[in-house]
């Protein structure tokens, strides 16, 4: 390559423009960082490499080559003609993610050819104009994602016409009177696409599959989020009556071939109304100093065999989903509730991992095995948390209970339980150390009367009875992993799948580095896992408790990547475990289910599973995760707008959640619920979206709404078919009232706030697979 300097003479603009075509033309596929490329070209000065720049920003805008994050390049390969998923917007600015890149292109509507969110289609690029952004043109709808969608009906003389959420099409779906299934106007209906628009139709023409019940009732509403992302709301009868067959019974032989815990003292700790206790702990003095702790997890493989028809609705659900008033199960009742239930007073099967602790929660020998136990004591999380708070532990301070002397533990199972507790409390202390990173989480709930309809929203936070849970199945999960995965060097580990979380996103590191510096905060951007993880857990200590703190714990949060499961294990950046998989919720987890089974056949001398097949599976599962978790999150918008379609007019207290060029978000501080400012409201100034800084700036008055900032809102709007609550500024001498009875007793100024691009904050409490305590899950169940 040439050098920077030719003959004495300063290089020009055209010469240096050569030799960046011809680099990067013989490097196809290879990613080029200006480091790479000053020393290549031996571009040495400051104006050479300036120019340098400026150069490399054309040949991107001309899409010669791409760019990689803020400091690389490569030669661009792909064509003009490329295939990728199409994202529908219902301002009618749809993007096109091209396969193996996450940037999105600028498709017009009359570019789209009506083709929707998820579909698979192919695009061919548009001549690029002066300043204008990348374009591209549908040119072929390759598959569709969905055939099926949720409106509201509307019923006219001659025709019907079904109306989408969110206006997922440009024209509404037309069906024939015929094709209604005895649906009217305003009932929420299921509808199938029997033709997709057209030269010749611009409507698509369906048929209605199910009628869900009256837009507005609260069964319909719930009911209408699981069919929108094509979720069951029914469960098949053929599946229901297989799970009736199935006794339960023990026999003497599965007695025989099992250890027996029957005469160990184990217990369950759930939510007050739950009724599938798939987790039991058990524990016992030994000598030396010793204690012998049991998780016990229900055998769920023992009686859903592989391929039976239970096993493949269960492979089809992947995962229970947690609405605001119900649980719809993975499994079948008879199975969640009475077979695999670990009630208490019963003789039960379980998978079981025992370890032998030392005072310091050590473990100096664990075993995997299948056991029979028998559960004492059936603890409500209030029940188990009363029992510490009696016998002088403080919820949230991280120490034990106190000796108790010749008095003794107070409760029947007292000694039991803070023993339980004290060695949690140094599993979660080592952790900690060890790297796993610190975000504390709280989980939104509603109260919900018999009709549905909520009447208290608030947050309930972990105490220390749930993190006791959290803290031996993750040792369980962690142990079970590092069983199959940890081998002798040399040694191929056998197939297993694995929950991984990888390392947080480069780019936006560095710009949560580049926002907190302004606080007087530093965060490492790079290094080894657990320097990182060092590094933020720092930070969180460092803004605790001040003005701040929730911003940065925003801002950090999406950084994170989104926790996965995969055959092909990189650990667990969040937990900072090198080998981690789900093991401790096969009742309401697929991948659990997979883990027993694999497990077992492992122990029995078993090849290793199919690769391809386990990967298929594990990509499956964690699309279904995703799914319930964006029903879970509809489910909550809805109860949400809901609760404040009753508050119209009064004013509360909030803080600036989001900022995005359409508007602000503001969390509403008493009860947590979340609704947006409009631009269109903000009539005072105009302003500058700085996306990098998470503020909206005025042009004239230059006053400022950041991520974070206290405001006084006023609810405005509440519209319940689009699940969305407008808010708008209030003015000094504002006379709406506030709901004082809107605001929770366990409302804690230090939440973290959870964000959509990644999730980690959670992922401890997912270690069992069911969430935390009553209110918006439903059932009140727990998700580990």
């Amino acid at each position: 390559m040439g050098k920077g300097k030719k003959a004495g003479k300063r290089i020009t603009k055209k010469q240096l423009s050569q030799q960046l075509e011809q680099f990067f033309s013989s490097q196809p596929g290879k990613k080029l960082t200006l480091k790479d490329i000053f020393r290549a070209l031996h571009l040495d000065t400051h104006p050479l490499k300036m120019l340098a720049m400026d150069i490399m920003e054309e040949m991107a805008w001309d899409d010669f080559i791409t760019k990689k994050g803020e400091n690389a390049y490569q030669l661009n390969t792909k064509g003009q003609v490329q295939e990728g998923t199409f994202v529908r917007k219902p301002n009618g600015k749809n993007s096109f993610l091209a396969d193996g890149s996450d940037k999105p292109i600028f498709v017009a509507e009359r570019n789209s050819m009506s083709a929707l969110t998820g579909d698979r289609v192919r695009v061919s690029f548009m001549a690029r104009r002066q300043k204008h952004i990348k374009e591209a043109q549908v040119i072929e709808i390759l598959s569709r994602a969905k055939d099926t969608f949720v409106g509201r009906l509307r019923v006219d003389r001659d025709i019907a016409f079904c109306v989408t959420q969110n206006s997922t099409f440009v024209q509404d779906i037309l069906i024939s009177k015929k094709k209604l299934k005895g649906g009217k106007t305003d009932d929420k209906v299921l509808v199938k696409i029997v033709q997709w628009p057209d030269e010749n139709h611009k409507n698509p023409i369906g048929e209605v599959v199910d009628v869900l019940g009256k837009t507005g009732e609260n069964n319909a509403e719930m009911c209408s989020i699981l069919a929108q992302y094509g979720l069951p709301y029914k469960y098949p009868k053929n599946v229901e009556d297989a799970a009736e067959k199935i006794t339960g019974e023990i026999t003497p032989e599965d007695v025989a071939e099992r250890e027996d815990f029957r005469d160990t003292w184990t217990c369950t700790i759930d939510p007050a109304d739950a009724k599938d206790f798939d987790d039991a702990l058990s524990i016992k003095k030994l000598d030396e100093g010793l204690y012998q702790v049991g998780v016990h997890i229900a055998d769920v493989s023992h009686y859903v065999t592989e391929g039976s028809i239970i096993d493949r609705e269960a492979v089809k659900r992947a995962t229970s989903v947690y609405l605001v008033d119900r649980t719809i199960p993975m499994l079948p009742e008879r199975l969640c509730n009475f077979v695999c239930s670990l009630r208490p007073n019963e003789d039960k099967l379980t998978f079981s991992v025992i370890f032998d602790l030392d005072e310091d929660a050590n473990v100096k020998r664990s075993r995997i095995v299948h056991t029979i136990i028998r559960s004492n004591r059936r603890y409500a999380y209030e029940e188990a948390q009363q029992v510490l708070e009696d016998n002088g532990v403080v919820d949230g301070q991280g120490q034990p209970a106190p000796d108790p002397g010749a008095a003794g533990y107070k409760d029947e199972y007292g000694w039991e339980l803070c023993t339980l507790d004290r060695l949690a409390k140094k599993l979660r202390e080592r952790r900690f150390k060890d790297g796993s990173v610190k975000f504390d989480t709280e989980e939104l709930h509603f109260d919900v009367d018999e009709k549905g309809h909520p009447t208290r929203c608030y947050f309930k936070r972990s105490k220390d009875a749930n993190k006791l849970i959290e803290e031996f199945m993750l040792l369980a999960n962690r142990t079970v992993a590092e069983s199959v995965g940890r081998v002798p060097k040399g040694k191929k580990a056998k197939v297993f799948p694995y929950r991984i979380h990888d390392n947080p996103d480069p780019e936006k590191m560095e710009t949560l580095r580049q926002f907190i510096v302004k606080f007087g905060y530093k965060v490492k951007t790079d290094g080894t896992r657990g320097a990182m993880a060092k590094s933020i857990n720092k930070l969180m200590d460092e803004c605790e408790g001040k003005r701040e703190q929730k911003l940065v714990q925003s801002v950090a949060l999406r950084a994170m990547m989104k926790a996965k499961y995969s055959v092909h294990n990189i650990g667990h950046f969040g937990l900072g475990f090198e080998y981690y998989t789900h093991f401790t919720s096969p009742i309401r987890r697929y991948p659990d289910t997979m883990v027993h089974r694999l497990l077992t056949k492992y122990q029995q001398g078993g090849r290793s599973a199919n690769e391809k097949h386990y990967e298929e599976l594990c990509e499956h599962c964690s699309d279904m995760e995703q799914i319930a978790q964006n029903a879970e999150r509809d489910s909550i918008k809805y109860k949400m707008v809901e609760f404040m379609g009753d508050h119209i007019g009064e004013v509360y207290d909030a803080h600036i959640s989001g900022i995005t060029s359409y508007g602000i978000y503001a969390e509403i501080d008493s009860n947590h619920c979340e609704g947006m400012v409009p631009m269109r409201d903000l009539d005072d100034d105009y302003y500058d979206f700085d996306e990098k800084n998470f503020l909206l700036r005025g042009r004239r008055h230059h006053h400022k709404y950041q991520l974070g900032d206290p405001i006084r809102i006023r609810v405005d709007r509440a519209n319940m078919e689009r699940r969305q609550l407008d808010f708008v500024i209030a003015k000094d001498g504002d006379d709406g009232k506030t709901d004082a009875h809107s605001t929770s007793s366990q409302h804690d100024d230090t939440r973290a706030a959870i964000s959509d691009m990644g999730n980690i904050a959670a992922e401890a409490a997912k270690s069992r697979g069911r969430h935390q305590g009553k209110g918006h899950r439903g059932s009140g169940k727990k998700k580990k």
